[in-house]
């Protein structure tokens, strides 16, 4: 059943030093497509800033925005009603002599390419073969975040935001970016393409119509096994009603919520709220 959200994503900032000057993007509107309707978004800063929305090249909208008047505190608000989809379910169109096409390998080469926060790694590309032994596609996508789901435990401040698979693989803690990261790696490492969907999660199944609750900024993948879907490695669940898509992206760094750059200031302090309220 799908179901009608408001979200209120407050972002504040404060200097020691006036900041002169500030250049940023925001990837805070949820995406309005065939699986979540997107009904009413703005994205307000105080101090007020000059604004103008593109969309990248991952489909993602994107807020950009300056500010050029001395400054030591600085919000950023985005507010969105979005309509959200029933549960994903797996694609199993393509085998994996599909998977190994020249078209697909073309089409998707960026998403099955390693990065900084998706490295190689031997060990764990051998996981992912076994994982994969005697099932299709879209079974070993499940084996995978099950995979992982079991060898991580969710434990915030064990790694940061610059992070990458292999850290949290080490560790074997993380939260969910890095349970995505993990995913990603196995995933392609077996030749699935897959991207890293960044979002948000309301964190109660059975809220209440017109009840708030803190949210959560939240991570899962998408696997392309003859059409995109989506799965949630971190609580090993299908994304479903209460899951709102954001930015997609071969990894964190084409989905940061909010990044820039700044003349002046000194060190910052960051103050992150994420509210949720289930309309319908």
């Amino acid at each position: 059943m799908s179901w009608r959200v408001r979200i209120v994503h407050t972002t504040g900032y404060r200097y020691d030093e006036p900041v002169i000057q500030s250049y940023n993007e925001a990837r805070l509107t949820p995406r309005g497509d065939g699986r979540q309707n997107l009904v009413v978004n703005r994205v307000e800063t105080t101090p007020a800033t000059r604004a103008y929305k593109y969309t990248d090249y991952w489909g993602t909208a994107v807020t950009s925005f300056d500010l050029h008047a001395p400054h030591t505190e600085m919000k950023v608000v985005a507010s969105s009603v979005v309509e959200t989809a029933d549960e994903d379910k797996p694609i199993r169109v393509t085998e994996w002599s599909g998977l190994a096409s020249a078209d697909v390998l073309d089409r998707f080469g960026e998403l099955l390419e390693a990065s900084s926060y998706v490295p190689t790694n031997r060990e764990l590309a051998a996981v992912a073969r076994k994982l994969q032994r005697g099932l299709e596609p879209a079974d070993a996508v499940l084996a995978v975040c099950a995979w992982v789901h079991e060898q991580l435990t969710y434990r915030p401040g064990t790694t940061g935001v610059h992070s990458s698979a292999i850290d949290a693989w080490r560790a074997r803690e993380g939260v969910c970016q890095d349970y995505a990261h993990l995913t990603l790696l196995l995933l392609r490492a077996i030749g699935i393409p897959a991207r890293y969907v960044s979002g948000y999660l309301h964190t109660q199944p059975d809220a209440r119509l017109g009840q708030t609750v803190r949210g959560e900024s939240h991570a899962w993948i998408e696997a392309w096994t003859g059409g995109w879907w989506g799965y949630d490695p971190t609580n090993d669940v299908p994304i479903g009603s209460r899951h709102v898509r954001v930015a997609l992206g071969r990894d964190y760094a084409d989905v940061a919520p909010l990044k820039g750059i700044y003349s002046g200031g000194g060190s910052s302090a960051l103050e992150v709220t994420v509210d949720i309220t289930r309309l319908a």
